[in-house]
């Protein structure tokens, strides 16, 4: 299983939100490539990348910063937040950027989802961010009548090879991940799932590595819950 070490960018900052709301902000590092180099050292090969300022206000506040940690360091990283176009697709994939996340977008426009997919194949990714079952769009603000479970089988028969799946209710709260949800994600054919929200706990990648593609590991490694080095190890 791969495992994707996230930085969550803020105002050129590196934090992390608790459930994705701005007004529960902690700040872990004014200097996000130096949290990334951290994660190499430890022996990290993957990263994942928010724009939180993108996700909420769809603007272009941490290019700056995430192209500092792509240039220096020899990563695979994926970047989601406020990517609504293909200007900003070429923008990252230029970068060196391995592959884009796109939200809100796939859900208000299946048709430039279906087009980008076309284009960019496996490069696009989708993010699905559900709570209580039903898709959240713009920085988790609105919560969408669309099925979480729903979606990504549409996502799947529309060519996307990689969902990150983030259940909103487990995220950044530290009392483990929806790992009933991952198995059912599971049986959906030809899609590579990523785990999201709330993995805390050694015994949780020991099970989600039969389960899933990748799971990506946030504020359980900031706080210590998790050592990133005896992670890798266990998704072995």
């Amino acid at each position: 299983m791969e495992l994707f070490p996230a930085i969550d960018l803020r105002e050129g900052q590196a934090v992390r939100l608790f459930q994705g709301d701005y007004d529960q902000m902690t700040v872990y590092s004014r200097n996000p490539a130096d949290v990334a180099k951290s994660f190499k050292e430890k022996g990290a090969k993957n990263l994942h990348l928010v724009d939180l300022d993108g996700a909420k206000d769809g603007k272009l506040v941490n290019f700056q910063s995430i192209k500092e940690i792509i240039s220096d360091l020899d990563l695979f990283v994926e970047v989601g937040g406020g990517i609504r176009d293909e200007e900003r697709i070429c923008q990252y994939l230029d970068l060196g950027v391995g592959r884009v996340i796109l939200g809100t977008i796939a859900v208000q426009d299946p048709e430039f989802l279906e087009k980008m997919v076309s284009r960019y194949k496996e490069k696009i990714a989708v993010g699905v961010d559900v709570k209580d079952g039903f898709v959240a769009i713009n920085g988790w603000k609105e919560v969408t009548e669309r099925d979480g479970m729903e979606f990504c089988r549409y996502l799947s028969q529309i060519g996307v090879k990689t969902v990150i799946y983030t259940d909103i209710s487990r995220d950044g709260g530290l009392k483990g991940t929806n790992l009933e949800a991952y198995r059912r994600l599971a049986e959906i054919p030809d899609l590579d799932i990523v785990a999201s929200g709330g993995i805390s706990f050694e015994w949780e990648i020991t099970q989600l590595k039969d389960v899933v593609y990748g799971a990506i590991l946030g504020k359980a490694l900031y706080d210590g819950l998790l050592d990133l080095e005896q992670a890798l190890r266990l998704a072995e």
